[in-house]
């Protein structure tokens, strides 16, 4: 992928450095962020987020500075153009997928549908 090509799927600069943070702890450089879309949740679907090292040949790959990104084939439709944010507030921490493609969201912010 050139650096001119739009990712697929980005991180935040706070998510991409959480990211690396927790797979440094992990301490296995096979190791990418996967990034996947399962059916269930409130709304229709919820988001999937681990740790992985079993690539399918049709998985999605999206390199970021020290990692990967990786979505399976089915899920890629589902989270082009979306994003992944991190926060730390005083509420609480966590990863936020912001999505353009889900027509509507359930109140805990993780299904859509």
């Amino acid at each position: 992928m050139s650096t001119t090509e739009t990712k697929p799927f980005i991180l935040t600069d706070t998510a991409a450095a959480k990211v690396a943070e927790l797979l440094k702890a992990e301490g296995d450089p096979s190791l990418a962020l996967r990034v996947a879309v399962r059916p269930g949740g409130c709304s229709g679907f919820s988001y999937e987020m681990f740790f992985d090292s079993d690539f399918a040949d049709d998985d999605i790959k999206v390199p970021y500075d020290g990692f990967q990104i990786v979505i399976d084939a089915a899920s890629a439709p589902m989270l082009t153009g979306a994003s992944l944010d991190y926060k730390d507030t005083l509420q609480g921490a966590g990863f936020n997928v912001i999505n353009p493609n889900a027509s509507r969201s359930c109140g805990c912010g993780n299904s859509f549908s």
